[in-house]
């Protein structure tokens, strides 16, 4: 059986998610993925930009087991084996030129959002950026019946989680010295949010 995890979320939104981080990102960057999940973005982006490398990690051992067999199966050099890195603990010394959380920020708790801000900013280059993908409130009010649905069913499964006030998370990451540089509307009501650390 194999162990490569597939969510169909990442098939669907992988392209989009490519196409901003190369507006954004140079053709040479090495990229510290944060909660990577089945490891298949990380896949995708390091098979289309040979130029990047591309550093995976999450606390789940099973989530690492996936990432590391659809490394192995393909075979490429500028994909790295998955850290287990939890993002309240110790990361690796960088420094990277981009910070790439998918989906993380509203299956967690809050303190999961402060530590991604702190930490970033540590590990980033000046001028590097931070990149967060997910579904967000907008001045208080969902942008869609189904993310309000989808907040009503992660706070059921646990009330610290829950999709987040944009506002209140780009103002988290200006306290650490990161600039709103861009949103993008993205598929299934999602938002690609770049910031970047001032230089």
């Amino acid at each position: 059986m194999s162990r490569r995890m597939k969510s169909p979320a990442a098939a669907r939104n992988r392209q989009p998610i490519l196409d901003v981080l190369s507006r954004i990102l140079p053709e040479r960057a090495t990229i510290l993925e944060v909660a990577s999940g089945s490891g298949e973005h990380g896949l995708y982006c390091a098979e289309a930009k040979p130029g990047w490398t591309w550093q995976p990690s999450d606390p789940n051992a099973e989530a690492r087991g996936s990432i590391s067999a659809w490394r192995e199966s393909a075979g490429l050099d500028n994909l790295r084996e998955p850290l287990p890195l939890d993002v309240t603990g110790i990361w690796p010394a960088g420094p990277f030129d981009a910070v790439v959380a998918i989906n993380l920020i509203h299956i967690s708790p809050w303190a999961v959002c402060e530590a991604l801000m702190a930490r970033s900013a540590e590990r980033l280059r000046q001028g590097g950026v931070l990149y967060l993908y997910g579904p967000y409130r907008r001045d208080g009010r969902h942008t869609a019946p189904s993310n309000e649905a989808f907040d009503a069913d992660l706070k059921a499964r646990d009330p610290r989680w829950g999709v987040r006030d944009l506002e209140q998370v780009v103002d988290e990451a200006q306290q650490h010295g990161f600039v709103l540089e861009q949103i993008v509307e993205m598929p299934a009501n999602n938002l690609s949010v770049v910031l970047r650390l001032h230089a």
